[in-house]
């Protein structure tokens, strides 16, 4: 979780930090990205997207990740946009299947990350 959360202050100069503590303690974030924010080139730049999203690995399973993504949709949905997307690899064990059970769908194949596939999925909000 460490290494994701290194990187939220160059995400937080264009997107929204959101953060989830759990007994008083940091125990998760993501970063949610508006529609018309700047944005990795295989997105649609008015989606609004998801980046980042981390849970500390002894508080998954208590619903952080939901309750994370959960927030980005209410961000979209104040932002009027009639989708979310976010771009996800199976080797993501635990947030993949999460994000099917919440309504996203794969769109397309996304570039490779250091040789591993990534795809867009989208949920129509």
């Amino acid at each position: 979780m460490l290494a994701g959360l290194s990187r939220t202050s160059s995400l937080s100069a264009t997107g929204e930090v959101i953060v989830a503590a759990y007994h008083d303690r940091l125990a998760g974030a993501v970063a949610y990205f508006g529609p018309a924010v700047e944005k990795a080139a295989f997105f649609n730049p008015a989606w609004p997207i998801i980046r980042m999203l981390t849970v500390d690995p002894v508080d998954r399973g208590r619903g952080l990740g939901h309750a994370l993504t959960a927030e980005c949709i209410a961000r979209a949905k104040r932002d009027r946009s009639p989708i979310i997307a976010l771009h996800t690899s199976p080797i993501m064990t635990i947030a993949l299947p999460m994000y099917l059970k919440m309504g996203f769908t794969k769109a397309y194949d996304a570039p490779p990350i250091h040789g591993v596939p990534y795809a867009v999925y989208t949920k129509a909000l």
